[in-house]
């Protein structure tokens, strides 16, 4: 509870000298700050088509591994089948990419309200998390300046788990679905028995929920935003011309390091990670710390993106990733970006800078699983 509110900057030395790890601009100059509309140049991605049940019917209990514990896949109506060929064909850069993403069709789960879509429908930029499960409390956004509470839409996805959990602390919606500053969105039908998979839609497919949305941010639940999102948008990404900014992780460099300490922890079971990681070796991932002279191992709890044709394929791979093989999505960050080697202009930045972004809180209690 003491980090709840926290406003004062975080700072490291730099060449002998203290310094603030997000510079972010004056309240002024977010006052004028205009929100640009950039055409990605030369992109090799101009188009994502998402393929819908019209286009691929659905084979029911389609294994898409061959390996003999994995009897049966997590995909479902609502991500669409997808064999290892069609995954490998998915990487494949044209100008025109067809791939699955989510939403594959009416049964697939992941219903709102007809009045949230249109209120998502009207959001330009977006702060979002997630609550799945009871899991976590909700914590409000501080620091914005006036400009974004004006120009910015903060929407928290509840399952009915949590609404009911928070409605018996006293934590109510309000008349116009409002908590404080964030929007609650309840969600029901949920596709995946893994509340950790549920909780990768909204922080992969925000491009899928918000389609008129230029840019978002994601946040953790167990972290509380506390700095103005124009100004982080601006620092993170228009200042260095960059499209996606990920915080490095702070322990570990290798995606195969990070494999053992997720099996240490408890945190996947090992013989899922060594599917895996078979298939990775199989890919040839190598074993390499950079790529693209960037820290290959990302940790996500904080994402801020602009919604490109190219970004948002990167997050459809890797949200398919996730689906495939271990929820775990900092194993299969790096491959994705090993994998996509088009998209370079990342911002990876250093973990005083998420530090800064965000109160750590925690999570407050153990998430309730769905059957399946």
């Amino acid at each position: 509870d003491g980090n709840l509110n926290r406003l004062d900057a975080t700072t490291r030395v730099v060449g002998g000298v203290r310094q603030r790890c997000l510079k972010i601009l004056s309240p002024e100059e977010l006052e004028h700050l205009e929100i640009p509309v950039r055409e990605e140049a030369n992109s090799p991605v101009s188009k994502v088509l998402y393929i819908s049940e019209i286009d691929t019917p659905f084979l029911e209990g389609n294994s898409t591994l061959s390996q003999e514990h994995t009897e049966a896949t997590r995909f479902n109506l609502f991500t669409g089948s997808q064999t290892l060929d069609q995954r490998s064909k998915m990487f494949k850069v044209n100008e025109t990419v067809s791939m699955n993403c989510g939403f594959y069709g009416e049964n697939g789960g992941f219903k709102i309200s007809n009045e949230d879509k249109d209120y998502m429908q009207s959001c330009k930029v977006v702060v979002s998390t997630c609550a799945f499960g009871g899991g976590d409390d909700l914590y409000q956004p501080i620091g914005m300046s006036e400009a974004s509470l004006r120009k910015v839409c903060y929407i928290a996805f509840w399952d009915e788990v949590t609404l009911s959990t928070q409605e018996s602390a006293e934590h109510r919606i309000d008349g116009y679905g409002f908590i404080g500053k964030w929007r609650i969105v309840v969600v029901r039908d949920l596709p995946f028995a893994d509340q950790r998979l549920n909780g990768k839609i909204p922080k992969m497919l925000a491009h899928r929920l918000f389609p008129h949305a230029k840019y978002s941010i994601w946040v953790d639940s167990k972290s509380q935003f506390r700095r103005d999102p124009l100004g982080v948008l601006e620092a993170l990404l228009w200042r260095s011309n960059s499209v996606l900014a990920i915080s490095e992780h702070g322990a570990r460099s290798s995606v195969y390091d990070e494999a053992k300490a997720v099996v240490k922890k408890n945190k996947a079971k090992p013989e899922e990670v060594e599917v895996q990681l078979s298939q990775y070796r199989h890919d040839g991932l190598p074993e390499d710390k950079r790529f693209n002279g960037k820290k290959a191992l990302a940790e996500a709890s904080v994402i801020v993106r602009e919604h490109t044709p190219l970004t948002n394929m990167f997050m459809c791979l890797w949200f398919n990733e996730v689906v495939r093989f271990t929820s775990r999505d900092q194993l299969s960050f790096p491959y994705v970006l090993w994998r996509l080697k088009v998209l370079k202009n990342i911002n990876m930045f250093p973990v005083c800078t998420r530090k800064d972004l965000v109160n750590s809180m925690g999570h407050i209690r153990k998430a309730k699983p769905l059957r399946s």
